[in-house]
């Protein structure tokens, strides 16, 4: 039985201000070429599917198209909503769709009943269990204390009876245990939405979504494919992809056979950092010779020890898409340092400016600077005088 894994779409997501539906549409183009070249048995999508409860109408025109164009080719679709998704909106017409091949897991009722697929090896029950939080279970079983999250999705798995003698799939959004995040996550307060990675034990592969980095817990039964796309700095290094699970047989007492592997997925524009004094990475050969294009969604830090005037509108001349600029240099290693109170009565002008200048820079100022500002400080006194 051949998967095809995607999670955290976050359609209509924008990302420092920068909308990436342009970006969003691109990448589905390539999943739906990867699915056409892997054909899998199911296309699951493990939440997050929007990036609002809310999303805007473009988002859902480029979701629907996407389901429309995998129905199409025949793939049987099977989506559950996440902690970002209405699971209202995202389920409506779910029974209409199922004629489709298009299975969308519904509101939360206390019971999930499988959808059984069958190849070669005999059955295969697929679970689909959309985000969930303790209050969203508690009142489906009142006689069970479900204090945490943990508590909550065991309460929920436990409900579904799993046949154990046949392979068991589950697709589900939480955070599991031990699993690694990146800053465009939503992240609760001490870690409070933790599930426990052995509530899942009875499962032969559990499809997950949150978690943006693509990972394996439990020797890959437990997988985060991660996003398609970038979206925030911390993801900078990662190697975006689709998992590709394929499940075999299952003997008596043992866990089906099972192999995991990833296709690549290539931006229409990456996401990057780049660092360098502002001629550094304004000369030609930096940026026509360069890792990646010009285009890409920027995060470039400057290294000069004077901020230079106008640099983010200068920058995006040659960058278009710089999303965030800062620097690193003695001044801002080092943190503006606090003025002590001291006796400036008897100092200088010239001499009270250096010191305050070198206390807000981490270094002196040059012969230069030196120059123009006692120029200035002279024509303030003549003006006066």
């Amino acid at each position: 039985m051949k998967l095809l894994h995607l999670s955290d779409l976050h359609l209509g997501k924008r990302v420092n201000e920068f909308s990436m539906l342009e970006d969003q549409a691109y990448i589905l183009q390539q999943i739906l070429k990867i699915t056409e070249e892997e054909r899998p048995d199911a296309v699951l999508i493990a939440g997050d599917i929007y990036d609002k409860s809310v999303p805007p109408a473009e988002a859902v025109q480029l979701f629907d198209d996407f389901l429309y164009q995998l129905s199409k080719g025949g793939w049987q679709v099977f989506l559950i909503s996440g902690n970002h998704d209405s699971p209202e909106r995202l389920s409506f017409g779910g029974r209409l769709m199922d004629r489709s091949g298009i299975h969308i897991a519904p509101v939360y009722h206390g019971h999930v009943e499988p959808v059984t697929l069958r190849d070669g090896h005999g059955k295969l029950d697929l679970y689909l269990l959309p985000f969930l939080k303790p209050a969203h279970v508690r009142r489906f079983f009142p006689d069970r204390e479900i204090a945490s999250y943990t508590d909550a999705v065991r309460a929920a798995v436990e409900e579904m009876k799993m046949d154990t003698s046949r392979r068991n799939v589950l697709v589900t959004h939480q955070f599991v245990t031990g699993a690694s995040r990146c800053d465009s996550e939503e992240l609760s307060v001490g870690g409070t939405d933790n599930v426990d990675a052995s509530v899942f034990d009875g499962f032969d592969y559990v499809a997950l979504g949150h978690i943006h980095g693509p990972q394996n817990l439990r020797d890959g039964r437990l997988r985060y494919c991660g996003t398609p796309l970038k979206y925030s700095f911390s993801e900078a290094s990662h190697k975006k992809s689709v998992t590709v699970a394929e499940i075999g047989e299952k003997a008596e007492g043992e866990g089906a056979q099972l192999s995991v592997r990833t296709v690549p997925l290539e931006p229409l524009r990456d996401l990057r950092e780049i660092r360098g004094t502002y001629m550094e990475l304004t000369d030609r050969s930096f940026y026509q010779k360069g890792k990646g294009s010009q285009e890409d969604y920027l995060h470039v830090t400057l290294t000069d020890e004077e901020d230079v005037p106008d640099a983010a509108a200068r920058l995006r001349i040659i960058y278009p898409n710089l999303m965030r600029l800062d620097y690193d240099n003695r001044r801002t290693r080092a943190g503006a340092a606090p003025v002590e109170e001291a006796d400036t009565g008897k100092k200088p002008p010239l001499e009270l400016f250096a010191e305050f200048y070198e206390r807000q820079n981490n270094g002196p100022m040059s012969e230069e600077q030196l120059a123009f500002a006692e120029g200035l400080i002279e024509k303030i006194w003549e003006d006066e005088g």
